[in-house]
């Protein structure tokens, strides 16, 4: 999933670059675990995995001690939606900054642009870097340094309820015309909305924007596209779906009521990803957790495409036990806690050999989800690429609402990245 807020003045990158000499990381023991020897001392560790996950990553990373009995880890759940605000809250103002985060690929950009991670190049924490998938380390770059260690890969697919679609005598729908037009028999015939649209959240718009052959900006190029015929065709589409009452959606809190929906049945279909198998199948609808199905995401009139997400482990460039938090990184991006969190939570790994080991290979989500994150189509990894969602957001809810039409909504987001993108045109 994968927003957050940007909002850190030129001031703040001044102070966050002077971090590492002078700032107190989330680590207690001074220089203790910096010195060589026996590593020792705190890493404080910021999770930001949801509610079904959080057990198994605290679990995972508290693991880390066995191997090393005089560090500590202080394991902290941040949710999502405050985590980037948060860490960087903490980071401008030198106080109370984690030494590792669990990073959403779009913030390594904007974190490292302000200072605020250390460089990983030649530290521990990159461990057989060849063995990670190359699409999952795009994300870790910027300006030719890296700043995280790729943990988790992922995309967004079309989760479904078996039987809702038998009874409804339908297909899965390949394309977003067909969805609409199979929403009618399921809602005659099972009494379900045939999808839960993500109106609350940008990120949930980009299938759509890929399925008309569109993108947010060219950032090789420096062109924003959002505000072409695709991004029209785009905010069209999801003003239709719901329009037609082929999809319900709601403006806030949507992947607690996606979720909530899905699993009670009251829709047959919802755009989501791989960190919601496991809640998904905790619901009535699902206890039979073989009537989950999971196909491609639907595609518009010219394409079909998915956004790549994921997670990544970051070291707070202010840290007080670099060591141990290099280490912990190690550690939490390694072959044997990757498979340990595919197959409890069906997380799919960034480690090319772990593929290869017969509990993840025969994962039935792992074998869906594989194909999709190989075809899915990479962001602009980018310092402003997270600023890209809020312009979307915004203008979503305006088309959503009525206040905006298609056309006005993909005007006013071109011109938002404009202003947000200064030499492109």
């Amino acid at each position: 999933m994968r927003r957050g807020i940007r909002g850190i003045t030129a001031t703040a990158l001044v102070a966050g670059l002077a971090l590492a000499a002078t700032a107190c990381g989330g680590g207690d023991s001074g220089s203790g675990g910096d010195s060589g020897g026996e590593l020792s001392g705190t890493v404080t560790f910021w999770d930001t995995s949801n509610d079904a996950e959080k057990a198994t990553y605290r679990k995972l990373a508290e693991g880390f001690q066995k191997d090393h009995p005089k560090v500590h880890v202080k394991y902290v759940n941040v949710p999502f939606g405050d985590a980037n605000a948060k860490f960087k809250n903490a980071a401008g103002g030198n106080s109370g900054a984690p030494d590792v985060m669990r990073t959403e690929v779009a913030w390594v950009a904007d974190f490292a642009n302000l200072g605020y991670l250390a460089p990983l190049d030649g530290t521990p924490a990159l461990d057989k870097t060849d063995d990670y998938l190359p699409q999952a380390v795009g994300s870790t770059k910027f300006k030719g340094k890296t700043y995280a260690a790729p943990q988790v890969i992922d995309t967004l697919g079309l989760f479904y309820n078996k039987k809702l679609l038998k009874d409804a005598g339908v297909e899965v729908p390949k394309t977003f015309d067909e969805l609409a037009e199979a929403a009618k028999k399921i809602k005659a015939k099972t009494g379900a909305t045939a999808l839960y649209l993500r109106g609350d959240d940008p990120y949930w718009f980009l299938p759509y924007l890929y399925g008309e052959g569109g993108d947010m900006v060219n950032a090789r190029d420096k062109v924003v596209e959002i505000d072409d015929g695709a991004g029209v065709r785009a905010f069209k589409t999801i003003k239709d779906l719901v329009d037609s009452k082929a999809a319900v959606t709601d403006a806030t809190d949507g992947q607690e009521n996606q979720l909530k929906a899905l699993k009670d049945g009251t829709v047959a279909m919802a755009v989501d990803g791989p960190w919601d198998i496991e809640g998904a199948r905790a619901g009535k609808a699902f206890k039979d957790k073989k009537n989950l199905g999971v196909a491609p995401v639907p595609g518009g009139s010219t394409a079909q495409g998915s956004p790549q997400g994921g997670w990544n482990l970051s070291v707070y460039a202010g840290s007080k036990n670099l060591r141990a938090s290099y280490a912990f990184v190690k550690y939490m991006s390694s072959a044997k806690v990757q498979q340990e969190t595919n197959e409890k939570l069906s997380l799919l790994p960034t480690r090319k050999s772990v593929y290869e080991v017969p509990a993840v290979k025969g994962n039935e989500m792992v074998q869906f989800f594989k194909p999709a994150v190989d075809g899915a189509v990479q962001r602009p990894w980018i310092a402003e690429g997270n600023s890209l969602f809020e312009p979307v957001k915004v203008q979503m809810n305006k088309v959503l609402t009525g206040a905006a039409t298609p056309e006005q909504a993909a005007k006013a987001t071109g011109a938002a990245y404009r202003k947000l993108l200064k030499d492109y045109k």
